[in-house]
This record gives structure tokens, C-alpha cells and sequence, in this order.
């Protein structure tokens, strides 16, 4: 039996210290693809924060891509980032570097040296995302889809096992919302695992997969057409 990549038991989420959702069960499996849905406050964002070390997992047992979130230290948390990609809902380009630096930086910080090799995986991933000619533009000469589409490839970099993306559309029309939602969801289909939180229903509805919601305290699986 293969390990699932996220396994959560009895986990209280908390923000601050409120306790946002409690009693969490849940088992991700390699290539899923996962929406955690609910209005704002209810828990998305904060269930995100704690997958990706933001926020410490207090109470419950936790394994998120082989880290046990429950004994996560702040030197782990580098780590645990290298093997996830996280997609955030208003970019967080680096205003005043290119597309191609931007992109550069991340690898510098997640400890790549070698520049040719730098520059194959840059082009590779923008390739992927279908932005390899934007490679050299600023942040502010393309547009927010665009943006977006940069910030895809960003999480893809350091091949993670696991991309969490938290409203990634929520600052997007709905037709590039689209567009992106088409983009997340061929990663899926070439094996990468997406949690996304969103709170966009007639994405859900179009792009239909398992969907969990944050609603009172509680989070549970809905049937998709009752969305």
C-alpha cells in the first residue's frame, strides 16, 4: 500500500489562540487532486498555514510529504518547503526583478548553484506554464493571469511531491480563472498532487473533483452536485 502524501488524525486547528477546526481526519493520496472549500474565516487559509509550517500544529498527529507537522522545528521548515509548491492568491512577485530573476531567486534560496542548470529548469517550467517568452519581462508588464501562470511555475521548481494552492483565482476575471484552473489541473494529470482552498463554486463546478468543506468548526467531504 503506498503512504498517502498528507495523513491527518484528530487535528484542532488553531489561529491565534482559537481553535478554527477541530476533530480533522483526512488521507491524501499521490496524485490526488483535492478543494478545501468554505467562506472566509472558516479555516482554509489557516489548514493551509499549518500543511505548509506557518502555522504549528498543536493538537493531533500530522505527516505532510514524510514531515510529522507535530514535531515540525523552524530549522524543518525550509526543508518541508522544498518538496511543496505553494500558490498564493495575490502572486508575491518580486516587483523589481524580472520574470526569469524572480524565478532565479528561488532557486538561490532553495540552495541550486550551477547557472546552466539554473537556466534549463527556468526555461523548462515557464515552457511548462506556457510563459517561456515572458521570461525577461517585469512583474507589472504582464497581466495578473500572467502573474499567476509565473507563480505556477514558481511552485513547480524544485519538482515538489505537492502543490497547495490557496485561491489562486481569487484575484482573477473569471475567464483567466479558467485558464488557470485548465493549467492546475494538466499538473494533476501528470501526477502531481494540488490541495486548493478556494472559495470560487462554479470553478468547482466546471472542474469537478473531490471537495471538502470548512463550515462550523468542521471540515467534511460534499457530495459535488449539492456544492
Amino acid at each position: 500500500m503506498p503512504q498517502p502524501v498528507l495523513s491527518l488524525k484528530n487535528v484542532n486547528v488553531y489561529q491565534d489562540n482559537n481553535a478554527v477546526l477541530n476533530g480533522i481526519d483526512l488521507e491524501v493520496n499521490h496524485g490526488e487532486f483535492l478543494y478545501i472549500i468554505g467562506k472566509t474565516g472558516s479555516g482554509k487559509s489557516s489548514l493551509m498555514k499549518t500543511l505548509y509550517g506557518d502555522l504549528k500544529l498543536r493538537e493531533g498527529e500530522g505527516e505532510f510529504v514524510n514531515y510529522n507537522l507535530a514535531k515540525l522545528r523552524e530549522r524543518d521548515i525550509p526543508y518541508l518547503r522544498r518538496k511543496i509548491g505553494i500558490v498564493f492568491q495575490d502572486f508575491k512577485l518580486l516587483p523589481d526583478r524580472s520574470v526569469y530573476d524572480n524565478l532565479q531567486f528561488v532557486l538561490r534560496a532553495t540552495g541550486w548553484k550551477d547557472k546552466q542548470e539554473m537556466e534549463v529548469k527556468i526555461n523548462q517550467v515557464l515552457d511548462k506554464v506556457g510563459m517561456k517568452s515572458a521570461a525577461h519581462k517585469m512583474p507589472h508588464q504582464i497581466s495578473g493571469g500572467e502573474q499567476q501562470r509565473i507563480a505556477v511555475a514558481r511552485a513547480l521548481l524544485n519538482d515538489p511531491e505537492v502543490i497547495l494552492a490557496d485561491e489562486p483565482t481569487g484575484n482573477l476575471d473569471p475567464q483567466t480563472s479558467v485558464e488557470v484552473m485548465q493549467l492546475l489541473r494538466e499538473i494533476n494529470q501528470n501526477g502531481k498532487t494540488i490541495i486548493m482552498a478556494t472559495h470560487d463554486y462554479a470553478l468547482i463546478m466546471k472542474f469537478p473533483a473531490k471537495t471538502l468543506k470548512c463550515d462550523n468548526g468542521t471540515l467534511f467531504e460534499v457530495v459535488q452536485r449539492t456544492v
